[in-house]
């Protein structure tokens, strides 16, 4: 039974037996990416102080400017998840290609794989508003013992065995699920040691905040245009409060407990959408559905996608069910 200011190591042995494999592989995983998250924390939080904002000079694989953050906590997370032998392979956002971790081999029965959009709204940095990290953990389909294929991260979402994200803000919360539940865990910056702050976090079925970035409203398909004029009309519990980050852990965190949607289509300028399937939408999508939420693509259900490649991209629609699934009904008037 989960309690209140317990720590996450307590948790995580104490709740072992809700992981679908029990080996013990899956929990030293997780308590990987909380060290990992802790160092990360700590750069974020002098991230004024020492030279490690602005941009790095390169640009990743979808085009996007590296930030200084980016690259240092993309390495942080593949080194500290690369030397405890924990996974077999690692993809990251950052990166043109998946990682295979040296000695995955007949002696190595490592069984799962990482997916990671290392700091989430790096764009942010600069300006002191809350980033975050995103992972989805997924057991590998080919034989144990053998090299990563493209197939072991080339999985639907509806296969995830956990995933969960970082949020490094006012205070510093890492959220996760293995498929039983939410449960949010605060850091303590004195101790160094996480808490259970938000037991079985459960998003509220409704709620009166929209989050999408209107500024590319003349760009949106006409069933995301209808569904903002929706929102602001002044007509029962309307209009919504429109609030967006720009950071997709912030904005999906706050919904997360005061009921909302976060949409981002796609567009005119991004056909196929902005947001990546396997290092965003996935994860987010598990852990909204288990807190009771629904996320899709505006038609379909995010997490029975099959991916395509490894840096595809998806329109998205998370939160609130009943705020997802009328904006679903507008989308349904256009579909093609």
């Amino acid at each position: 039974m989960a309690t209140k200011n317990q720590t996450l190591g307590e948790f995580i042995i104490e709740n072992q037996q809700d992981f679908a494999y029990s080996s013990g592989e899956l929990s030293r995983l997780i308590n990987s990416i909380r060290l990992a998250a802790k160092v990360v924390n700590h750069e974020v939080n002098k991230a004024g102080l020492v030279d490690i904002i602005g941009a790095f000079g390169e640009t990743n694989i979808q085009g996007e400017e590296q930030q200084k953050l980016d690259v240092y906590a993309d390495k942080t997370f593949i080194r500290t998840l690369t030397n405890r032998e924990i996974v077999c392979g690692i993809a990251s956002e950052e990166n043109d290609d998946f990682i295979t971790i040296e000695g995955c081999n007949k002696d190595n029965k490592n069984k799962y794989v990482v997916l990671i959009d290392p700091l989430d709204g790096s764009s942010n940095i600069d300006v002191n508003v809350s980033v975050g990290t995103i992972f989805s953990i997924y057991r590998r389909v080919t034989p144990v013992g053998s090299p990563v294929t493209i197939e072991d991260f080339l999985q639907p979402g509806n296969k995830q065995v956990a995933s969960g994200y970082i949020i490094y803000g006012t205070s510093t919360m890492l959220v996760y699920t293995t498929g039983n539940g939410v449960n949010g865990f605060t850091l303590n910056p004195a101790l160094g040691s996480w808490y259970l702050s938000h037991p079985d976090m459960k998003i509220p079925e409704t709620g009166n905040i929209y989050s999408i970035n209107e500024g590319n409203y003349v760009h949106f398909p006409q069933g995301v245009k209808d569904y903002i004029k929706y929102c602001q009309e002044e007509k029962e519990n309307r209009p919504y409060t429109s609030r967006y980050i720009g950071s997709m852990v912030s904005d999906i965190h706050r919904n997360m407990i005061k009921g909302g949607i976060y949409i981002y289509p796609k567009s005119s300028k991004s056909e196929s959408g902005k947001l990546r399937l396997l290092y965003e939408c996935n994860p987010m999508a598990f852990i909204v559905e288990q807190a009771g939420g629904k996320a899709t693509d505006g038609y379909s259900r995010i997490m029975d996608l099959n991916p395509s490649e490894l840096h595809q991209r998806v329109p998205f629609f998370c939160g609130s069910t009943t705020m997802v699934e009328k904006a679903e009904e507008f989308m349904a008037k256009y579909e093609e």
